[in-house]
C-alpha cells in the first residue's frame, strides 16, 4: 500500500497535464491561429474559445497542488530549476485572462487586445515546450548548501520540443474551429489542417529520433526488449492515425479531425512517460523517493476522491451545455 500509494498520485498528477494540455491546448492554438483570420472570423474563433477557458485552468491548478502535496521533494527541487520559464508562463496566462474581459467591452482597441492575445498565447506555449524538453534532457542539481541548478534552459532539443508542441497546439486549434464552426472560417481550417497534421507528424519524429541521444538513460530505456515492443507501435500508430486524419479532412469530417489531433498527444505523452518513468525529477529522484508521508498520501487521497469527479462532471456539463456550432459571435 505505501508503494502503491505514491504510483496513484503519479498518475492522478499525468492525468490532469493531459486533461489542462488538450483542452487548453486548442485555446492556446485558437489564439495562435488568429493572424491567419479576418477581423469577423477572429471573432467567432474567439467566441469557441471563451464560454470553457476558464475552467480548462482548473486542471493545471489541480497539477500543480497535487504536485506540490504528494511530492514536496520533487517541487521543491523543480521550481527553483524552473522559476523563470514558469514564472514567465503564469504572466502569460494573466494577460490572456485580462484579453477576454477587456476584448468584450474595449471593441475600440480590440485588434490590439488580440495581439496581446496572439503574444501571450505564444508565449504560454513556448515556456510549455521548453520546460518539457529540459524535463526530457533531464534536471541536474546539487543540494549543498541550497539547490543550485546547472540546467540549460534554452537548449537546441527544448527549442526544438517548444516549436513542436506549437505545431500541435495549433492543429488541436484547427480542428476545434472545424469542429465548432461553419462557413469560410471552416473552410479555412480544412486547407490549413493538413499542414499542421504534417509538420507534428514531422516533429514527432524528429523528437522520438532525437530523445534517446540526449540521456544514456533513455537510450537504454527506449532500447531495452520490453519498452522496445510498445515504443515500436508508437510509429504505426501515428502514421495510421494521420492517413485517418487527411482522410477525414478530405471528406470534410468535422469530428475525427480533432480526435486525430488528442491521439498524437496521447503517443506523445505515453512515449514521454516511457522515457522518464519512475522519475519524477529526471534521471535523479525516482516518484517514491520525493513522495510524501502516507498520512499525508491517504489524507489527500480523500479530497481526491471528491474533487475528480466533480471536476470531470463539471467540465463534461460545461462543454455539454455549450456544444454545437458557433454561428454568431456573442453579443458585446
Amino acid at each position: 500500500m505505501d508503494a502503491f500509494l505514491p504510483l496513484a498520485w503519479a498518475v492522478i498528477i499525468g492525468f490532469c497535464i493531459i486533461m489542462y494540455v488538450i483542452l487548453d491546448g486548442f485555446t492556446l492554438g485558437t489564439a495562435m491561429l488568429l493572424p491567419f483570420l479576418s477581423s469577423d472570423e477572429r471573432d467567432l474563433a474567439v467566441s469557441v474559445i471563451l464560454p470553457t477557458w476558464d475552467g480548462n485552468q482548473t486542471w493545471l491548478i489541480l497539477g500543480s497542488a497535487a504536485l506540490y502535496g504528494a511530492f514536496p521533494a520533487a517541487f521543491s527541487i523543480l521550481l527553483p530549476v524552473f522559476y523563470l520559464p514558469l514564472f514567465i508562463m503564469v504572466t502569460g496566462l494573466i494577460f490572456r485572462g485580462v484579453v477576454f474581459e477587456f476584448r468584450l467591452k474595449d471593441r475600440s482597441h480590440v485588434h490590439q487586445w488580440d495581439k496581446v492575445f496572439i503574444i501571450a498565447s505564444g508565449i504560454v506555449a513556448l515556456t510549455q515546450g521548453l520546460l518539457l524538453g529540459d524535463l526530457v534532457s533531464g534536471v541536474e542539481f546539487t543540494t549543498s548548501p541550497l539547490i543550485q541548478s546547472t540546467t540549460n534552459l534554452a537548449t537546441p532539443f527544448s527549442l526544438f520540443t517548444a516549436v513542436s508542441l506549437i505545431f500541435g497546439y495549433l492543429l488541436l486549434g484547427a480542428s476545434r474551429l472545424i469542429y465548432k464552426t461553419e462557413g469560410e472560417l471552416q473552410k479555412k481550417m480544412y486547407k490549413l489542417a493538413p499542414y499542421l497534421c504534417l509538420a507534428v507528424l514531422l516533429s514527432i519524429g524528429v523528437v522520438s529520433f532525437w530523445t534517446p541521444m540526449i540521456s544514456s538513460i533513455v537510450y537504454s530505456r527506449w532500447f531495452s526488449h520490453d519498452n522496445w515492443i510498445v515504443l515500436a507501435i508508437l510509429p504505426y500508430l501515428s502514421l495510421i492515425t494521420m492517413i485517418i486524419f487527411l482522410f477525414s479532412i478530405k471528406r470534410r469530417d468535422e469530428h475525427l479531425p480533432f480526435l486525430c489531433a488528442v491521439a498524437f498527444f496521447a503517443y506523445a505523452f505515453v512515449g514521454y512517460l516511457i522515457s522518464i518513468y519512475p522519475y519524477i525529477v529526471p534521471y535523479s529522484l525516482t516518484i517514491w523517493q520525493t513522495a510524501a508521508p502516507t498520512g499525508s498520501l491517504n489524507f489527500m487521497m480523500i479530497g481526491a476522491v471528491i474533487m475528480l469527479p466533480v471536476l470531470l462532471v463539471y467540465t463534461g456539463y460545461a462543454y455539454h451545455i455549450f456544444r454545437g456550432k458557433v454561428q454568431n459571435v456573442f453579443h458585446y
